[in-house]
């Protein structure tokens, strides 16, 4: 009896399998035969540009150009990402573990049919997987763009069905195999909204509804301040807002801060650095809001609509940050850092950018700008810490830099008292040495770079006139500098961790 039972198992998958593949052809059939109202002029022509994934591309590509935001790049990037775990996974793993034949046409009207049939075989399908792994990917890094691209993926999803290269079931197999695609990614590589909230000492500030006592000034040309001020105005009608050009922004800052409750800023990195040095010095809160390229300060305190910054000031909340110190700063007095002070290759990457991001972008003029001084100038000669050495690349954060993946992203702690040093020596081929420094992150030594923590750093012997860059803005140097910190100095507004 147990031997016939054993012989009648494959008998019985071999059943459930055909009985599967009938009613999968019947639903096939019966889709075939409906009429799809305005579906015959779109849903062929979406299905031949989602070939080979370059519709996610050129979907990706736009989010990133024109998302406004970090959170529209980040989304992008971990679309292409997912995309591209799924297509692996589909051309090593699932075309080859079952070779089914692609449907007959006979049942799909000639209209429907596209003009090249796919070769590959039918299941699971590579559309499907693709296109549900991308908008998965873009939904796990935000709601809002993963709502946009959701009914685009489910239609390049039903353009296989509806064109007759799939069955149901390709499609179903297909798109639960991106899904988990995109999930299995999001397990490796954590989401913005996964990692811990930063270590920030809480701080009392004013609160502030409808943006009553808060004077912001505006930098008319940092990235998207014009259009942010715009938003902040709607927000809070009862602040005052202030724009004005690059000359004017300390004196307007320093007059705001003697007239506000707390001092609002919208610009760029440099433009919010001015704005910390200001309320600084008079003791005034700040209100950051992003309205620059990068952002990295705004990004950190978790700021990146003005949505952000208005829930933090109607409650109130706001914390503690250190500010980064270098002297002799600009014009000899000290100067001042919220993310960064470099010397080395970046201030000319900063300077070569600021140059082309007024005709081309600022996204696009930093790459130009990345590929044009890794090709080889000399190497800085400088003595850090009592040692003489040639270096690429001195990075001094205020603050631990955390990884998002290979490179140097979040800060979790904003008042640690710590200086993140990283130094990349000299040597041949900058750019594989930056590029190991990135991906070997924090904390770590080679030959070709080191990464350690220290409370101050001196450099000397530097040629006088030698660049450093600070926070996006570019200054030269004299033949030494001290870098060190001012503990918790900065009161900030920051939304309260979710």
């Amino acid at each position: 009896m147990s031997s016939a039972s054993n012989a009648s198992a494959p008998s019985r998958i071999a059943g459930l399998r055909d009985r599967f593949h009938r009613r999968d052809l019947a639903v096939f059939q019966n889709l075939a035969q409906r009429h799809w109202p305005a579906a015959g002029p779109v849903l062929p022509r979406l299905s031949r540009s989602a070939n080979h994934g370059l519709l996610w591309v050129g979907a990706a590509a736009g989010m990133a150009a024109f998302g406004g935001s970090a959170r529209a790049r980040r989304a992008a990037l971990r679309g292409i990402a997912s995309l591209a775990v799924a297509s692996a996974a589909i051309n090593t793993v699932g075309k080859g573990a079952v070779r089914r034949q692609r449907p007959l046409l006979d049942a799909v009207p000639v209209i429907r049919q596209l003009k090249r049939q796919p070769v590959t075989t039918s299941f699971p399908s590579g559309h499907a997987a693709s296109a549900a792994a991308f908008a998965t990917g873009v939904a796990l890094e935000s709601r809002g763009w993963g709502a946009v691209v959701a009914p685009v993926a489910l239609s390049v999803a039903a353009s296989r069905v509806y064109t007759g290269v799939h069955y149901p079931s390709d499609v179903l197999a297909g798109a639960a195999l991106g899904v988990g695609a995109a999930f299995a990614l999001r397990g490796v590589i954590p989401t913005r909204g996964q990692l811990p909230a930063p270590g920030r000492p809480p701080a009392d500030a004013p609160a502030l509804p409808g943006g009553r006592g808060l004077v912001v000034v505006a930098n008319q040309e940092s990235g998207t301040a014009t259009a942010t001020a715009s938003l902040i105005r709607s927000a809070l009608p009862e602040a005052e807002i202030v724009e004005c050009p690059p000359g004017r922004l300390a004196s307007e800052l320093a007059q705001a801060a003697d007239r506000c409750t707390a001092l609002g800023v919208c610009g760029g990195d440099g433009t919010v650095n001015l704005a910390a040095s200001v309320a600084v010095e008079h003791e005034v809160p700040l209100a950051v809001f992003p309205g620059g390229t990068l952002n990295h300060f705004a990004y950190d305190l978790g700021i990146e609509t003005v949505a952000d910054a208005c829930s933090a000031l109607v409650v109130g909340s706001a914390v503690r940050a250190d500010v980064g110190r270098f002297r002799p700063g600009p014009g000899g007095a000290d100067g001042y850092f919220l993310n960064a002070f470099s010397l080395g290759v970046y201030p000319e990457l900063v300077r070569m950018r600021e140059r082309w991001s007024s005709r081309i972008g600022g996204w696009p003029a930093g790459v130009l700008a990345a590929l044009h001084v890794l090709r080889g100038e000399r190497p800085l000669e400088a003595e850090l810490q009592g040692r003489c050495r040639p270096l690429w690349l001195l990075f001094i954060g205020n603050g631990l830099f955390q990884r998002v993946g290979p490179a140097p992203g979040r800060r979790h702690n904003l008042a640690d008292g710590l200086l993140d040093v990283r130094v990349v020596h000299g040597g041949r081929t900058p750019g594989l040495r930056l590029l190991a420094a990135a991906v070997a992150g924090p904390l770590t030594r080679s030959p070709m770079h080191a990464a350690v923590r220290q409370q101050r750093v001196r450099v000397s012997g530097l040629k006088p006139g030698t660049p450093y860059a600070y926070d996006g803005e570019v200054a030269h140097s004299e033949m030494e500098l001290m870098i060190d910190k001012l503990p918790e100095a900065l009161t900030v507004y920051c939304p309260r961790p979710v």
